[in-house]
């Protein structure tokens, strides 16, 4: 059982002003940014998947935090978009572009600055607070501190020391300063130990993070098609992830917030690290976390090379799942619609589209997600971002109107599928313009091939009207609207909106 000095080096002894000033012996010390980076070497690492997963649930346990998730986050409906945006994000703020790294911090104040309400218990919520956002460092740097021990590779004194450091710079590039985290590692122990003590909580966010984020986890585009397998696979892989993350929590909270303890697990824990830390001695390109981001999110129809690799992948799958057929009980999957193009029900395009925080109610902060998503992909500067969220807020008073028939001020399922309106109405083909100037970088009229990439993620693989190789107004905002209304999955906005 671990005990909660388990996660500090026996040899720090101390303080650290020294190393502060420079690297060891005096010498200048390796920039806190860039490839130097101490942590910017875990991002690859795949022992870092734990860690993520261990970081969001003591995140989540923040009541703050929580009441955010909850409230405003996509991540239990969309889990595969927020890693992918996580990893993006932090790739910009420690990578050499200053320039990046600046617009990067200002992207994320902008976004926090939206995330502010009350919680079921009147408590007020701010993903502006510094405290808070001090907390959310504090849980990436220790539980990478926590990832390298528990995979039997304990970073050494210094190494730690420079590793928070870093964190801390981190922290200052995006609130200005790092004054809410402890000046050095030594008092930064005692800080951690009284916030898991005295401040977390088993919060409803934190509860769905461990136990009920496998439930309803959608396939990546990889497994589309494959229900009875990507079903198996989840049933079994869920409780093992939920139990792998509890044993590594500390465990005092365990037990304040009354969590099982379950025999043998911390062994299983343990493992699980020890298994990932030997991934890295596979091949570098086939453990970078864009690459395999990339495998999970890339649509099979695109022509980007890789897709020839999905493609055979699901060959190789369609007769796994065949196997797995005849000997589960598993309902057969479905059959393909004539020409290739499914058609969704009024109620799968309300739960895969259009309920993007995944609470079964369409209201603000989904819509919002949207044009957060939308804002992220194309790196939007603060007057394009603006005016995309004032069309999708356009929009939702439009809905609200429209459908808000008890006046509780969203839109349920049924509402939505008793009212089966027509979304194509001036304020959506507003958002669609929008979104059109904010793609259009260079203000030609005409998407071309980068700048299509830029939002799908996806080759440029549409058969596109007037000149080769580029995508008229009139063409895009089409298509658009016929996502939106038409509720086609054979289009590149299923990956962005749709899929996890």
């Amino acid at each position: 059982m671990t005990t909660p000095d388990d996660h500090r080096s026996t040899t720090a002894t101390g303080t650290h002003a020294s190393a502060r000033r420079g690297g060891e012996d005096g010498g200048e010390e390796e920039p806190p940014f860039g490839p130097g980076s101490q942590f910017r070497g875990f991002l690859d690492d795949p022992r870092w998947a734990l860690a993520v997963i261990r970081a969001t649930v003591l995140e989540a346990a923040h009541p703050q935090v929580g009441a955010a998730l909850m409230e405003s986050s996509t991540f239990v409906a969309h889990p595969w978009r927020r890693l992918r945006n996580t990893l993006t994000s932090l790739q910009r703020m420690f990578g050499t572009d200053d320039h990046t790294r600046e617009r990067e911090a200002a992207r994320l104040n902008r976004l926090h600055a939206r995330l502010h309400g009350t919680d079921p218990r009147d408590r007020p919520y701010d993903a502006m607070d510094p405290a808070v956002r001090a907390w959310v460092v504090a849980t990436l740097f220790e539980s990478t501190v926590t990832m390298c021990r528990l995979s039997g590779q304990p970073l050494e004194q210094k190494v730690m020391e420079r590793l928070y450091r870093e964190f801390q710079a981190f922290l200052a590039a995006i609130e200005g300063h790092a004054d809410h985290l402890p000046r050095t590692l030594d008092e930064f122990w005692p800080y951690y130990d009284r916030v898991v003590a005295e401040e977390l909580e088993n919060t409803e966010a934190m509860r769905i993070i461990l136990y009920k984020l496998f439930d309803h986890l959608p396939a990546p585009p990889l497994l589309h098609g494959f229900p009875a397998l990507w079903a198996t696979g989840r049933a079994v892989a869920g409780p093992v992830a939920g139990a792998i993350t509890v044993a590594s929590l500390p465990e005092p909270f365990r037990r304040r917030a009354g969590l099982p303890e379950i025999a043998g697990v911390q062994t299983l824990m343990q493992s699980a690290y020890l298994a990932a830390g030997l991934a890295r001695f596979l091949p570098e390109g086939w453990i970078r976390a864009e690459n395999i981001l990339d495998m999970l999110t890339l649509s099979p129809d695109s022509d980007d090379p890789r897709a020839r690799t999905i493609t055979a992948l699901r060959d190789r799958m369609k007769r796994a799942g065949a196997l797995v057929r005849l000997i589960t009980p598993l309902p057969p999957e479905p059959e393909p619609t004539p020409g290739g193009e499914a058609q969704r029900s009024v109620r799968e395009f309300f739960a895969e589209v259009l309920d993007q925080t995944g609470d079964g109610y369409l209201d603000w902060p989904d819509l919002a997600a949207m044009a957060r998503e939308l804002s992220s992909r194309l790196d939007l500067d603060e007057p394009e971002e603006t005016r995309l969220y004032t069309a999708y807020a356009d929009w939702w008073r439009e809905l609200q109107s429209a459908l808000d028939a008890d006046g509780d001020g969203r839109v349920s399922a049924h509402e939505y599928a008793t009212a089966v309106p027509s979304l194509a109405g001036p304020a959506l083909i507003r958002v669609a313009e929008v979104l059109f100037d904010a793609t259009d970088k260079n203000g030609d009229q005409t998407i071309d091939a980068d700048e299509y990439r830029t939002l799908f993620r996806t080759a440029f693989h549409r058969d596109a009207t007037g000149a080769a190789g580029t995508y008229g107004r009139s063409a895009f905002v089409s298509d658009f609207l016929s996502f939106m209304s038409g509720r086609r999955r054979t289009t590149p906005y299923d990956p962005l909106l749709a899929d996890a």
